[in-house]
């Protein structure tokens, strides 16, 4: 996105219309502070890789911390991917994240999975 011409000018004219922007798997790859400068994000999306380290003989949050406290600042939503177990959710929501994703509460599903489950129940997946 940051090196085709004119691609921010059409995540801007998207938001304008209430299309959110997310920036995904921040901090691994191509995400870098530059691209929370120039796109007009809404959400920030923190990498599985982080969330794996939150636990374990040598778990260490600093990262995490400063990923929320960075978006947080920036007026960002913060959501974690990958969060497989129960000591990992609790972690993100004691350094204030508070929203998530992953095998903790639902598996991937595919579309046609995803519409046959919205039209059976009105209720969301409760976190096992």
């Amino acid at each position: 996105v940051m090196s085709e011409p004119g691609s921010i000018d059409v995540l801007r004219s998207l938001r304008a219309l209430g299309v959110r922007i997310a920036l995904d798997d921040f901090g691994v790859g191509y995400s870098s502070l530059a691209s929370l400068r120039d796109l007009p994000l809404d959400v920030l999306k923190i990498d599985a890789g982080f969330v794996r380290g939150l636990s374990g003989p040598n778990a260490d949050d600093r990262l995490i911390r400063a990923i929320i406290q960075l978006a947080q600042a920036l007026g960002l939503e913060v959501v974690a991917e990958g969060i497989e177990r129960p000591d990992q959710r609790d972690r993100l929501l004691a350094l204030g994240c508070e929203r998530g994703q992953g095998f903790l509460y639902a598996s991937a599903r595919t579309a046609a999975a995803l519409r046959a489950q919205a039209a059976g129940s009105r209720d969301l997946p409760r976190p096992r």
